[in-house]
């Protein structure tokens, strides 16, 4: 167990490590932030910032002699890099990042646990796309293996002429198969390092040009009548990964059941509303997860939550939030509104 008074670190400098810290702070803890970038959000509410490249090896080692434990706030960050941190715990483990770093493994994992995604194939050629298309069918989604986010690094194709009509780019990719589904939802669960998970409830998930616009608690009957299933497949994931902290992961609601679409290790953007919806927000059972300490409870602290991101120039409309004595507002501290960019995000509980 860490007690209270010690160093969290953190990998990434973005809004998640910055809620990340901020609820670490209400218990006591100090976080140090290790990003490649000046200008993070993350850094402006922890005790310590390292801005480094990742394979700075030496920076990477005196950040980790000043933290008991690291955890990482993006599935991103390179592996190789972090052998740097030493004997300093990483939570969760690196097996967790690199089997979502690559959404092919990702798919091949979950698959052998039972798990149901789209249908998926390798490409890495104009050949390989053209056999997907011609065994799986289009329309499809042509994703990057790696990186890709907020429906970055991806492409819609609508027919085999469309995918022949592509530059493909100089880097591993997936095609994926479209799914017809009703709905979009997540599941998020913490694991404690004795094997308890607790679960949050899931939220109906509406997303807007790839990213994230709407999350709300509890969702529609036709979509909980999914989520048992949901929740056993992520437990399976949760505990062949012997992970440490939350995790989630997203599926379609379809007319067979959940059929899995992606895991992300880490808290999650549609887990935002248990700031003030649940007993315990995603961030806080993350941290007391990693420091060892017992899960706090994630029901509802509500009738019923709405969260709403604020996307680009939406958060110049502070003001008028706030009008509304019911919502909560989060903005993240960004200097530039741009499209596309998440800047904050506003909860609004529902009490009757």
């Amino acid at each position: 167990m860490i007690p209270p008074g010690e160093t969290i670190g953190i990998l990434g400098g973005g809004q998640l490590g910055r809620m990340i810290a901020m609820a670490a702070a209400q218990l006591g803890y100090r976080c140090h932030v290790y990003a490649p970038e000046a200008d993070s959000i993350a850094a402006d509410v922890c005790a310590a910032f390292t801005c480094a490249p990742w394979d700075d090896a030496e920076a990477m080692a005196r950040f980790a002699a000043d933290c008991a434990v690291v955890t990482y706030e993006f599935e991103n960050v390179p592996v190789g890099p972090l052998a740097a941190l030493g004997d300093t715990p990483l939570l969760a483990h690196a097996r967790a990042l690199e089997t979502a770093q690559d959404r092919l493994n990702e798919k091949r994992f979950v698959t052998q646990l039972g798990g149901t995604p789209a249908p998926f194939a390798p490409v890495d050629s104009a050949e390989d796309l053209a056999n997907a298309i011609a065994t799986i069918g289009a329309p499809g989604i042509l994703k990057t293996r790696r990186d890709g986010y907020d429906g970055k690094g991806q492409w819609r194709i609508m027919t085999a002429e469309d995918a022949a009509a592509l530059d493909l780019p100089a880097t591993p990719l997936i095609y994926e198969g479209f799914v017809t589904f009703f709905a979009e939802f997540s599941v998020i669960l913490c694991r404690g390092a004795d094997g308890d998970i607790r679960f949050f409830d899931s939220a109906h998930n509406v997303h807007e040009g790839g990213i994230l616009a709407l999350s709300t608690v509890p969702a529609p009957a036709d979509l909980l009548a999914q989520v048992p299933a949901a929740r056993e497949l992520a437990a399976k994931v949760a505990e062949a990964l012997d992970y440490v902290g939350v995790l989630t992961l997203e599926f379609f609601a379809t007319k067979d059941g959940p059929v899995f679409n992606e895991m992300a290790p880490r808290v999650h953007n549609s887990g935002h509303w248990t700031t003030e919806g649940a007993v315990t927000s995603q961030f806080e059972n993350h941290v007391r997860a990693i420091c060892g300490l017992p899960l706090g409870g994630t029901g509802l602290a509500a009738k019923g939550v709405e969260m709403r991101n604020l996307i680009g120039d939406d958060a110049h409309d502070w003001a008028t939030i706030l009008a509304d004595p019911a919502n909560h507002l989060h903005l993240y501290g960004k200097a530039a509104a741009r499209p596309g960019r998440k800047m904050g995000h506003v909860t609004r509980l529902i009490l009757d």
